[in-house]
């Protein structure tokens, strides 16, 4: 940097060093220039020297750009003077956006290469050149098979559980097989039960009848024996296990081979009960003659779902609510107690997959005041898993049926354990009422999945 004065003191020149354009010159009149005035020029050049040398700094810094030291230095520093800060980060960001939202409205071009990894997708990046469009496609188009994969999974994880707590265990049917081929060679396996003497008891009031539905061997043997574990007075409990004919054999044969101490337990298959005809029970007209009905149970359950729309959780309580045991008669049969056991005033139902902890006799001391079922609430309590459970937990009032008929805040119960007032059941229209719901559904069947847990 160069500092010259004219001999005549006229001009005062600054100039770099590089041979650039002269960086600021001053020049003086004609006139006379005193010696105050030449002191005062001289300190606003020594004032302004460190800026030159900011200047010449950038300049160098900037070299490469070749750009102007001034053009540098306003396009630096200018916009942090006027109050402004370099946003082309920001514009860059902008411009994705503006990208993104052109990419999420359009189809995905057809052919489109997905690459396997996030790694190869900034290689196919970096050597096809791809632009910032053909990249934002990419990466939502991963996005999305990412998506479907792990709904795939999910749903397929669910189909699995759903069929392993369904179906029965490789041992578990050959041991039904096995007690079944047990009741067709060996007479004590088919000797009545109970026995002769005790058949009186079956229709004795003073007693503790207690009625279990099941075709689950196993599963009733548990509770039987929980309950006469735990009962302080076993010889006045009174089991009727009910069956299916196809397990029959096989239940007979557990509970005649091994009998349970002290208690009273009576097998009956439902083909043995002559009330239970069509006629009487119209779930069998419909299990038996309505295609669509046992096809919605029994049929691909995956068929016809919008797995993209469907959550994992709905879709593993739709697989639950299309259970074929919802369309078996043993799941049906609570409601026609009252039929079935015509001598019976008060029974306790149990479900197969409970197991009794302390005596239940005092059941049979509480007063229902005239109502028909006697169970334990499950909208209060401690547990707000289990205690949380209303109807609208159950139902779908999306339907108009549905919330016409029904309150969706009413408190559900749990059904594992109930007592019935078989005397005041009789009095009641039950059976009627249930058998309105069980028409709407069978002539509905769009509508089956508004009545199911969900």
């Amino acid at each position: 940097m160069q500092l010259h004065i004219s001999p005549s003191m006229r001009s005062i020149t600054i100039s770099s060093n590089n041979g650039f354009t002269d960086l600021m010159k001053i020049k003086v009149a004609a006139r006379h220039i005193s010696y105050r005035t030449l002191f005062h020029t001289i300190l606003i050049v020594a004032f302004l020297l460190p800026f030159v040398f900011i200047l010449t700094a950038l300049v160098t810094l900037e070299g490469a750009n070749k750009c102007s030291s001034f053009d540098c230095f306003g396009r630096r520093f200018g916009p942090r003077f006027l109050g402004r800060v370099d946003d082309s980060g920001q514009k860059l960001v902008r411009d994705f956006y503006k990208i993104f939202n052109q990419v999420i409205t359009e189809e995905i071009p057809d052919g489109l290469k997905l690459p396997d990894s996030f790694s190869q997708l900034v290689a196919e990046l970096k050597n096809n050149h791809y632009d910032a469009k053909t990249f934002a496609f990419s990466l939502r188009a991963m996005m999305e098979k990412l998506e479907r994969e792990i709904r795939e999974s999910k749903v397929s994880e669910l189909m699995n559980r759903h069929f392993a707590a369904s179906s029965i265990p490789k041992g578990i049917h050959c041991f039904s097989l096995r007690l079944t081929d047990e009741y067709s060679s060996n007479a004590y396996a088919r000797r009545q039960l109970p026995s002769p003497e005790l058949l009186p008891v079956l229709s004795n009031n003073s007693y503790h009848h207690f009625v279990l539905s099941t075709d689950n061997i196993l599963a009733a043997s548990v509770v039987v024996t929980s309950v006469a574990r735990s009962s302080l007075e076993p010889e006045k409990v009174v089991f009727h296990v009910i069956t299916d004919k196809k397990t029959y054999a096989g239940m007979h044969s557990w509970f005649a081979l091994n009998p349970v101490a002290s208690i009273i337990v009576e097998v009956k298959g439902i083909h043995q009960f002559d009330w239970l005809t069509r006629e009487n029970v119209p779930v069998l007209e419909a299990i038996e003659s309505h295609h669509d009905f046992r096809n919605y149970y029994h049929g691909n359950h995956i068929a016809g779902e919008n797995l993209s729309n469907t959550t994992p959780r709905s879709f593993a309580s739709k697989l639950q609510a299309r259970s074929p045991k919802y369309i078996s008669l043993l799941n049906h049969l609570r409601i026609y107690l009252p039929e079935l056991f015509p001598d019976l005033d008060k029974v306790v139902f149990l479900d197969d997959d409970v197991v009794i902890q302390r005596d239940l006799s005092p059941l049979w001391e509480i007063d229902l005041q005239g109502k028909v079922n006697g169970a334990i609430e499950t909208c209060k309590g401690e547990d707000e898993w289990v205690m949380s459970k209303y109807f609208k937990n159950y139902f779908n009032f999306s339907h108009p049926l549905i919330a016409k008929h029904l309150d969706p805040d009413e408190c559900a119960w749990a059904y594992g354990m109930n007592i019935f007032d078989l005397r005041a059941w009789r009095k009641t229209n039950i059976r009627e009422t249930y058998h309105f719901w069980l028409k709407e559904v069978t002539y509905h069947l769009p509508s089956l999945s508004t009545i199911s847990i969900i």
